[in-house]
């Protein structure tokens, strides 16, 4: 990134409610996407924070049998209320678990408006690019059609032969046909940029932002650890250390306590019955999903590192593509670019006065045409690059995990 780095993209574009995801308007689906993903974290949040709910029992007992016990008249009724107790810390491990998720959801939700900044930037370059192309073309049509004039009215003077008409000719018509494509291809720049923003582009884009290129400067330094690529990856990491607590909350086993009252229908007596009950963890004892969960940890952890290898990289490889296409943009624009213009006019002039033959004329406008297209999609290569550049160094907002 140069000294003193600019924006990848007018402000009025991404100011607009839909470029930043919809606060006036309907979201665009990524963003409602991601949005709906952290609603449905918060919401299994409060659920992780729920106690288990107690149970109404009834039974009847010793009834519809024989001798003694046919009918009601020797029945038990026992009617109470049992409610499981949850031990080893399982509601406070799945809170934190449902945190964790929580604070991963909010983060992706960053990921996703950082993305489509990056996706509209790119289709604001694209556009602008596509029209600075179409100008560029359109001109070249213009002068391939002035070129082709002059020469049939050489041709009619008889200064030249008809060849070089019809090589005339064939320019024009190849400039036009260029020039109707470059057109075609703008409009389909600018109705994709529409179609991402859901509203119309007016205007013309600007150029001005196009054209400019910061200053050259050594790259700054970049804090990967603050990046949201980084800080997605401590958040997969924090899961799965939550997921480790939870398998290992989940070893313990819950106990179940109830309280009844009895009927007896012989005696009309009542008498209190109270329980409990403890699952015995003979076939799954919770071993295995401790490993599960560990693996998963390790993983994570490993994915991490990997992250900050993978981010450095990138961020190193777009800060040379920002400073290369600078460099060739710099110099497409500026000296390139004065001295295949004067060559061109020195050659039309000469042309014109019959001092220089076409094929100089025609060498010196290919010239041109090529230096103006190299300059322009050295812009947009240089833009492409700043933008991307920016997407990996987006820094990471507060994020706490707490319901919204």
């Amino acid at each position: 990134l140069a000294a003193g780095g600019m924006p990848s993209i007018p402000s009025a574009v991404l100011d607009n409610g839909a470029a930043s995801g919809g606060s006036g308007s309907a979201p665009l689906p990524s963003v409602a996407a991601a949005t709906a993903g952290v609603d449905a974290a918060t919401a299994a949040r409060r659920v992780a924070g729920l106690r288990p709910n107690p149970e109404v029992q009834a039974q009847v007992e010793n009834l519809a049998g024989t001798g003694v016990y046919k009918g009601l008249r020797s029945s038990e009724t026992t009617v109470g209320v049992a409610l499981p107790l949850e031990l080893g810390g399982k509601r406070p491990a799945r809170v934190a678990l449902a945190t964790a998720r929580l604070t991963r959801a909010q983060v992706q939700a960053e990921i996703a408006k950082a993305d489509l900044r990056l996706r509209i930037t790119q289709l604001y370059i694209e556009a602008a690019a596509a029209e600075r192309r179409a100008e560029v073309l359109s001109e070249q049509a213009g002068i391939a059609n002035n070129a082709f004039r002059v020469s049939s009215e050489r041709v009619k003077a008889g200064d030249v032969g008809p060849i070089e008409q019809q090589r005339a000719d064939v320019l024009r018509i190849n400039a036009q046909v260029a020039a109707d494509s470059a057109a075609r291809q703008a409009q389909a720049a600018r109705a994709n940029l529409e179609t991402l923003l859901s509203v119309p582009v007016m205007g013309p884009l600007d150029r001005a932002w196009f054209e400019r290129i910061a200053d050259y400067g050594p790259p700054r330094p970049v804090d990967v650890d603050g990046t949201l690529a980084l800080v997605a990856a401590e958040a997969d990491v924090r899961t799965a250390d939550a997921q480790v607590r939870v398998a290992r909350s989940l070893r313990v086993p819950d106990v179940t306590v109830s309280a009844s009252a009895r009927r007896l229908a012989a005696t009309n007596d009542t008498a209190a019955v109270v329980g409990i009950s403890i699952p015995i963890p003979f076939f799954n004892n919770g071993s295995a999903f401790v490993a599960q969960s560990r693996s998963e940890q390790t993983q994570a952890i490993a994915l991490r590192n990997l992250a900050v290898i993978d981010t450095r990289q990138q961020i190193a490889s777009a800060q040379t593509e920002v400073a290369n296409a600078a460099a060739t943009a710099r110099a497409a624009g500026g000296p390139g670019l004065a001295a295949a213009q004067e060559a061109a006019r020195i050659a039309r002039i000469g042309w014109t006065q019959g001092k220089f033959d076409q094929i100089a004329l025609l060498d010196a406008e290919r010239t041109l045409s090529q230096t103006r297209q190299t300059y322009v999609d050295a812009l947009a290569a240089y833009h492409d690059a700043q933008a991307r550049l920016d997407r990996l160094t987006t820094p990471a907002p507060t994020i706490s995990g707490d319901d919204r």
